[in-house]
């Protein structure tokens, strides 16, 4: 007997349709640089236990995750304690991918010329650089992890200014990767940053200011959801609303985290 397939609606009925916007996560999704790699084991199998238990060990900052605030402030408020209410919401996804690429700095200009973002809104960047990510069109984790294009002050205080509720990212981070603590790990990287940028990164990112949107959101308790897949340029000019719900963990400075798209296939397009 097939089983029953499940359908999701809205309270008055109306179809639903579910968008996963999350990458999927195994022993071999790709640490942060300097990040230990997570491991899957084999806790119990059926044949000696009569039941499969899985046992992980993992840092946070891998695959699809959320970042607390507690995760750059030593009294940040931790996963646990984000509003449910500030998980859900309208989203704004901005395409970037056809502008900006390697080692470019990301403006509020750049999404004001493409969308308006109103107090309330969850901001998602669309960059294209999911491709590079593993098991995209164009896997490349060098250039996923160190040549990502990126913000920087300014554009941390325009999102705080617009009271967000979270922003999103399809890269490993919103901040410039030259305004990174892992911009020394690949010398070649950091001259090739030198002769496209035209400056030293070391001169043109302050070690003062160095993962400043982080910084800054988290001085005003706006998460980060980092490594989102490709599925959010369906969402480009259109209609949608997103929520990210991590597990409740108390005391996380990050979770990994389960970021889905509620939309209505009739207006999808709207």
């Amino acid at each position: 007997m097939s089983p029953t397939p499940f359908a999701a609606s809205w309270p008055d009925g109306r179809p639903m349709r579910l968008v996963d916007l999350s990458h999927p996560w195994s022993g071999d999704t790709p640490a942060f640089p300097l990040d230990e790699n997570p491991h899957v084991y084999w806790a119990k199998r059926i044949p000696s236990h009569g039941t499969n238990h899985q046992r992980i060990t993992t840092q946070l900052h891998i695959g699809t995750h959320i970042d607390a605030p507690l995760h750059w402030r030593e009294e940040g408020m931790d996963i646990a304690s984000i509003p449910l209410e500030r998980l859900l919401g309208p989203a704004v996804v901005v395409d970037l991918s056809q502008t900006h690429g390697d080692f470019d700095i990301i403006r509020p200009a750049d999404i004001e010329a493409r969308a308006t973002v109103k107090p309330g809104d969850i901001l998602i960047l669309h960059t294209g650089y999911h491709r590079y990510y593993s098991g995209g069109s164009r896997p490349d984790l060098i250039r996923y992890f160190f040549k990502r294009p990126g913000g920087e002050r300014d554009l941390a205080e325009w999102l705080v200014d617009r009271q967000i509720r979270w922003l999103g990212v399809d890269s490993s981070s919103p901040d410039h990767p030259m305004n990174s603590n892992s911009r020394d790990v690949w010398p070649l990287v950091l001259a090739e940053a030198e002769t496209r940028m035209g400056v030293a990164p070391t001169d043109r990112f302050p070690l003062q200011d160095q993962t400043i949107i982080h910084r800054i959101l988290f001085e005003h308790d706006i998460p980060i959801v980092e490594n989102l897949n490709g599925e959010i340029a369906r969402f480009v000019g259109k209609t949608v609303r997103v929520c990210a719900f991590p597990w409740r963990f108390a005391g996380g400075e990050a979770a990994f985290v389960r970021v889905v798209a509620l939309t209505e296939p009739a207006t999808e397009g709207r």
